[in-house]
């Protein structure tokens, strides 16, 4: 008997399954793959293996099961997304956290010195982690905040937004200037605490890792996550056209700070919205994209 003469809910239990699974397993799927990394002391290597492995995965499942059917169509920006990708978070991330930051800790004392940081550095790194997914994450939140709220940071972030569908290979769609944003925003917290550089490299996995699972189209179930994690339940609000539902859900990896500042949404009975993006018009190609920001306005 051939698949398409099966019945519609042949593979329910199975489908259901993941829907629970996925999310949470994806990750620690990630994570476990990146800390291998770091025993063999390759930990650039082992986090492209899990960031592939995690894409080629989120892409297969949003074939088979995705969130929104029409978000697999085709919408002309694929380029652009793979080009904004490529300029901010490929080059900018490298540069901020594998270069600069590098340079940076051999001027900060705390960075460079642990007799001087009031970092925890005897703790396990596991907890170590954990802090710093923390503590950056009040400059992550912030930074994203602000970039809603202030108009000359909104051109740069509107780039990002601008897209009408979420799946896996918009994740890395920022603006190079919004990215350096970001990153310099979340790194500065951990630097002037003195957080030691293996810590720094763990807090931007993770980010990635999340990211993806953020962005991707796929049908999943989540649960009591969405309280505490940045679920893909809770970022399709947040690029709801509707501000009083994209206006929420700044944080980039826990919860924790949507929290403590009122931003927190997550409406249960209805579903988000399918029809995302802004009110202005973005130009299709990716270095109009680029331009777009520094154009005059009226």
């Amino acid at each position: 008997m051939s698949d398409s003469t099966l019945p519609a809910d042949t593979f329910s239990p199975l489908r259901n399954a993941i829907s629970w699974l996925a999310w949470p397993g994806l990750l620690t799927i990630s994570i476990a793959i990146m800390a291998y990394g770091f025993t063999v002391e390759m930990p650039a290597l082992f986090f492209n293996i899990a960031y592939l492995l995690l894409a080629l995965c989120l892409y297969g499942l949003e074939q088979w099961m995705p969130h929104e059917r029409v978000w697999n169509e085709n919408d002309g920006q694929t380029f652009a997304n793979i080009a904004h990708t490529l300029t901010s978070k490929g080059v900018v991330q490298a540069a901020v956290v594998f270069s600069t930051v590098i340079g940076i800790s051999s001027y900060v004392t705390p960075a460079a010195e642990p007799g001087y940081s009031i970092w925890p550095r005897s703790w396990p790194m596991w907890t170590q982690v954990i802090l710093a997914i923390a503590a950056a994450e009040f400059g992550l939140y912030w930074g994203h905040r602000i970039a809603h709220e202030w108009p000359w940071l909104w051109r740069f972030h509107a780039v990002h937004h601008s897209v009408t569908r979420l799946w896996i290979v918009n994740t890395g769609r920022f603006h190079f200037v919004d990215s350096f944003k970001s990153i310099g925003l979340g790194m500065a917290i951990l630097l002037a605490l003195g957080a030691p550089m293996e810590v720094l490299i763990w807090l931007s996995a993770i980010t990635a890792f999340v990211g993806m699972l953020t962005h991707c189209n796929v049908d999943m179930k989540f649960g009591p996550l969405s309280w505490w994690f940045n679920t893909p339940e809770l970022h399709r609000w947040h690029h709801s056209k509707d501000l009083r539902e994209g206006n929420k859900n700044y944080s980039e990896n826990i919860m924790l700070w949507d929290h403590v500042f009122g931003t927190f949404y997550n409406a249960r009975d209805y579903r988000p919205p399918v029809d995302i993006g802004i009110q202005e018009e973005m130009p299709a190609g990716f270095l109009q994209q680029l331009a777009w920001p520094f154009r005059r306005r009226p």
